[in-house]
């Protein structure tokens, strides 16, 4: 009995762990180059995935700036619902672990549980930037303004489909156009 318990045990992580590991059908290649200097400031989220930490934002943003650790300081904000809705407001941290891989960043929002952030694509000027993961689970459209030019927006959504991603998965993000 303990045997057949300790093998179901073993399975259930092995089939834990591969479920975690890389969709061989997603192409997460990151960017080569990322000056973080660049690509700090303000990013407005043109659209994402649906996950439970955003569900229901709109005007959503996220703003990074170094902290006096050398890391970088994330915070991601918006509006429950609407624009006029609870403004909403999460610090976090980021840090690049593998120099030899700029574009591959982690950001934790809870102690040091650390997610992938990998910049999949990035404009030379840094006016827009496509982020995702290792899995198929998480992805967004950021842009240095509230609304984003229509050749680059479709620039990244032929590159969203190329990579394999799902495109009509987006949740297309209200914004304030002050």
């Amino acid at each position: 009995m303990k045997t057949k318990l300790l093998s179901f045990m073993c399975a259930f992580c092995v089939m834990g762990l591969c479920a975690c590991n890389k969709d061989p059908k997603l192409d997460t290649t990151t960017v080569d180059s990322l000056d973080l200097d660049r690509y700090l400031g303000k990013w407005y989220e043109i659209a994402r995935f649906d996950h439970k930490f955003e569900r229901d934002l709109v005007g959503s943003t996220a703003e990074y700036s170094y902290r006096d650790d050398g890391m970088i300081k994330v915070v991601n904000s918006g509006y429950k619902h609407t624009l006029n809705g609870e403004f909403k407001q999460s610090e976090g941290k980021a840090r690049r672990p593998n120099a030899d891989e700029p574009g591959k960043l982690e950001v934790a929002f809870f102690l040091n549980f650390y997610g992938d952030y990998y910049v999949l694509e990035l404009a030379d000027d840094y006016r827009y930037a496509l982020v995702g993961s290792k899995t198929d689970k998480y992805l967004w459209i950021l842009s240095r303004t509230p609304v984003m030019a229509e050749e680059d927006l479709n620039f990244l959504l032929q590159r969203i489909k190329e990579r394999g991603y799902n495109a009509s998965d987006l949740i297309w993000v209200e914004q304030k156009t002050e």
